[in-house]
């Protein structure tokens, strides 16, 4: 083992076999088991059939494990390289959608490519952690407590969040902060600073309440009291705790569900696949599920903890806090913990956007796994 790591710090090229053989082949395992945990819970919400959700959701998550084992094998150094790169090509595509995106549901969110409908937001979270992850890897201590120092990342932040908040996706431009957040934390940045973006963020709350759209603030209206409107605002969240409550134990069965195939359930393909695994298999599905995922996370905070370089454990800080933030926004939305906000649970949920973009994040996970020993340089020093 520790001859294999020498020969991976010394060696600019690594054999593309001994690479593929240190890709953690549990951990693809992992994914598998939850796409096919949603493959089951599409073609439950298809009426029992493989179209219109499972099939696709199949071929999509076949595509995507080719390019994450694809960008498994890419040298971590060549990903770090071309870090500012992706980022401006994520903000070209941002700006894109504000200019010529497709409208749905009230937003403008969406991009085509080809046959493809993109969401450049999604996209955006992961090269936003590869930006910020190349920014802070070789800063020493003393240059990371420079506030000066912190100015550009900060403004690499903020501004996807602002173009994100446009279209309008408050909560995908609040998860873009809070992933950059975990970044800026990982690279040990101050806790005190931290506390005064916290303060500021409370003072300003009541104005950015005052510019919110209206269904956004029916949104946190309805949090506060669903029964206030229970057949408009409300009716997606009491729908769900119904559908939770009537899964019990053990759940009614495969394809027994009442709400979801009575259609009381909404967007039991997309945001609210949970619930409908939790009304079929019970709590006991909903925790296996639960479980599964709860893996995928620690994974991710494990390559943090395993990588002997910065870039690379910043990385795997930011994409497993982007999962994490994924299942606690959609898990906490349909139990209404929190409001509802629109966030699919990856690899279960039917959408191709989060589909993709979170499979090329762990691709980059992946390779920082892979390439954990190689040689990134020492910390840089001054202001």
């Amino acid at each position: 083992m520790k001859f294999e790591r020498r020969l991976l710090m010394r060696t600019p090229d690594t054999g593309v076999l001994q690479k593929f053989w240190r890709v953690p082949w549990v951990f693809v395992l992992l994914l598998c088991a939850l796409a096919g945990v949603g493959y089951v819970a599409l073609y439950s919400a298809g009426g029992g059939a493989p179209e219109p959700y499972a099939a696709r959701h199949a071929v999509r998550f076949g595509f995507g494990l080719v390019l994450m084992l694809s960008i498994a094998l890419v040298d971590i150094r060549l990903i770090q390289r071309f870090a500012w790169v992706g980022y401006v090509f994520g903000i070209g595509l941002l700006v894109l959608v504000a200019m010529h995106g497709q409208v749905g549901k009230g937003a403008q969110r969406w991009i085509d490519i080809g046959p493809v409908q993109v969401q450049p937001s999604e996209l955006m979270k992961i090269l936003l952690v590869v930006a910020l992850a190349s920014w802070f890897h070789k800063a020493s201590w003393e240059r990371i407590g420079n506030p000066l120092f912190l100015i550009p990342p900060v403004v690499a932040v903020l501004v996807p969040a602002a173009l994100i908040f446009k279209q309008p996706n408050l909560g995908n431009a609040l998860i873009t902060v809070m992933i950059g957040g975990a970044v800026f934390f990982a690279a040990g940045v101050r806790l005190w600073k931290f506390a005064l973006v916290v303060g500021g963020a409370a003072l300003a709350a009541p104005v950015v309440y005052d510019h919110l759209h209206d269904y956004q603030r029916a949104r946190i209206t309805t949090f506060l009291d669903p029964e206030s409107d229970p057949l408009g605002a409300g009716y997606n969240i009491i729908q769900s705790k119904i559908a939770l409550g009537s899964g019990g134990f053990w759940g009614k069965g495969f394809l027994q569900g009442t709400q979801g195939h009575l259609n009381f359930l909404p967007e039991k393909q997309t945001d609210f696949i949970f619930t409908m695994i939790a009304e079929e298999f019970g709590l006991v599905g909903a925790l296996t599920v639960l479980g599964l995922l709860a893996g995928v996370i620690a994974f991710g905070f494990l390559v943090a903890l395993r990588s002997r370089h910065q870039f690379g454990r910043l990385i795997a800080v930011g994409l497993a806090t982007n999962y994490f933030l994924y299942v606690f926004v959609n898990v906490a939305m349909v139990t209404g913990t929190i409001p509802v906000g629109g966030v699919p649970l990856p690899l279960i949920s039917h959408g191709g956007s989060a589909m993709l973009t979170v499979m090329v994040g762990f691709g980059i996970l992946l390779s920082a796994h892979v390439h954990r020993d190689a040689e990134m340089g020492a910390a840089r020093d001054g202001p």
